[in-house]
């Protein structure tokens, strides 16, 4: 990995973990289905401009079933729980608990694919339970009247990151630019029908909007052109090692931005999560299929 191709991940890496500030900004005034909806057209008007750039055909009646099913798991679903998350979780502790994403995917495929885990990969897996018990039985936000649904819902979205994976292993062969612009329309049109139970009390604050724009371009759209960008210039494997980076910028913007505060049982959990990931994963001779998230 040369110097430019190091630079882009670390970009990605803190592109990604800021989403979860915005995500924590976010939510609690313009409710999951709202921030989200504009998350993903937001994106998804950015990558058409991009796509109409490029010149980029979306051959959306040809692939409409695959970018549906690619939106649901790998946007809509996720993007939902995560913000549901975000309205009493800090930003630190859903980026750890986002982390665990490739050990469902790993997971899941082993059962899928009738491929038992190996020794290295049941060792990470209880590395990565053990440092989302610590994290929850400790930390402040997770200890907080209902914020066990929050913590479900955090994990629930790393399981439907960990499914859109193993998907993705098995789907139709279309352009990884074409996945990211197709899923986003289609997370628009799922989503849609969800803002007629939760209308908007007022015009949100231009601060706030800032946010969402930032979220749906910057952490979205922009974010998966460096991704697909790194898979072509180092390949699939080394691109997702970019899953053990966010959490770090992830906790460092909570920190920084939103004065979260940095306890030991942070600092161990992520270390657990993140290690328990490297095992399950084998991230230095991976090939899993993993578009990541947040």
């Amino acid at each position: 990995m040369n110097l430019i191709s190091l630079s882009q991940l670390l970009l990605l890496a803190a592109i990604w973990g800021a989403s979860f500030m915005f995500m924590r900004i976010g939510a609690p005034v313009l409710g999951p289905a709202w921030l989200i909806e504009f998350r993903v057209l937001f994106a998804a008007l950015f990558l058409l401009l991009v796509a109409m750039l490029l010149r980029r055909p979306l051959q959306a009646r040809r692939y409409w079933q695959h970018y549906g099913l690619l939106g649901l798991f790998n946007s809509a679903l996720p993007f939902l729980l995560l913000a549901y998350a975000a309205q009493s979780l800090t930003a630190s502790l859903l980026s750890i608990l986002n982390a665990a994403a490739p050990i469902f995917g790993a997971v899941l495929g082993a059962v899928w694919f009738r491929k038992p885990l190996s020794q290295s990969q049941l060792i990470g897996l209880l590395l990565g339970i053990c440092g989302v018990a610590l994290l929850v039985g400790l930390d402040q936000s997770a200890l907080q009247s209902g914020s066990l649904l929050a913590v479900i819902a955090a994990l629930g979205a790393a399981l439907s990151y960990g499914i859109a994976s193993v998907y993705a292993q098995s789907a139709p062969s279309v352009a990884p630019f074409s996945n990211a612009h197709g899923s986003m329309w289609s997370s628009t049109l799922l989503i849609l029908p969800l803002l007629a139970f939760s209308p908007l009390q007022s015009a949100p604050p231009a601060d706030i909007m800032a946010s969402v724009v930032a979220l749906g371009v910057i952490c979205t759209g922009i974010a998966y052109l460096l991704y697909f960008r790194l898979i072509a210039d180092i390949g699939a494997a080394s691109a997702l090692t970019v899953t053990f980076l966010v959490p770090v910028f992830g906790v460092l913007w909570g920190v920084i931005f939103l004065q979260e505060q940095l306890g030991w049982h942070t600092l161990a959990g992520a270390i657990l999560v993140v290690l328990g990931t490297a095992k399950v994963t084998g991230f230095r001779t991976a090939s899993l299929k993993y578009n990541k998230a947040a």
